[in-house]
């Protein structure tokens, strides 16, 4: 392990304080998260001095680690409190996950992408989670063995909500997502009162292309 890896604590707090609670995200669990999970560790030791700049970074494979306000911001939308089974569509570099699993009972995340989904299950075992679950698999289709989840993270951007991922919603259960064309799209949080799925548009934002039988083509 690099001298750079050893402790980032004070780059951390800086970067909740900063980034995050000064854009006026308050939820204090989602707060103590982003300061316990070492941004660094999930991209290249080349890029460990930006970890915890205010901007993505990319991971290969054309995807990338998201702006840190954005993975509080969606993840806030979550509404969690500890008790929801969560199931995330992208796995990318991890990081999103672990910060997910921070504030959930269990984390069932996919990706298509196999190196990515190994190298995350990699990190993450070092970092000692032990509610994570893994697939390799087209996110859009979701991960039907283990529904329905109260919470569902989308972390790239779809031309329109999957159907499978509606239907793998529990009831009261909160799904976010990024919903446009291939070059920006709107952050929604969709929130299911029994057959009834109200959305709310949390702003504007770019992700990667959400790949598969129900997102865009690869």
């Amino acid at each position: 392990m690099s001298e750079l890896q050893d402790n980032r604590t004070a780059d951390r707090e800086r970067m909740v304080r900063s980034q995050i609670a000064s854009r006026h995200l308050t939820d204090e669990g989602v707060l103590e998260a982003m300061k316990k999970v070492p941004r660094h560790y999930f991209v290249g030791e080349d890029l460990q001095r930006e970890a915890y700049d205010d901007h993505p970074l990319p991971i290969g494979n054309r995807q990338t680690i998201s702006q840190p306000y954005i993975v509080a911001l969606m993840t806030q939308a979550l509404r969690l409190t500890g008790r929801e089974k969560t199931l995330e569509v992208g796995t990318g570099s991890g990081y999103q996950t672990a910060i997910l699993a921070e504030l959930s009972r269990e984390v069932y995340t996919v990706e298509r992408i196999l190196p990515l989904l190994e190298e995350a299950k990699t990190t993450l075992s070092r970092l000692m989670y032990t509610n994570i679950h893994f697939k390799a698999f087209d996110g859009t289709l979701g991960w039907a063995e283990h529904q329905p989840y109260d919470a569902i993270m989308v972390t790239a951007g779809a031309p329109g909500i999957p159907g499978p991922l509606r239907d793998q919603l529990a009831d009261g259960g909160r799904m976010v997502i990024p919903v446009g064309s291939r070059f920006s799209q709107e952050l929604f949080r969709i929130t299911r009162t029994g057959d009834r799925f109200d959305e709310e548009s949390l702003g504007g934002c770019r992700f990667v292309d959400l790949i598969g039988v129900h997102g865009w083509k690869d």
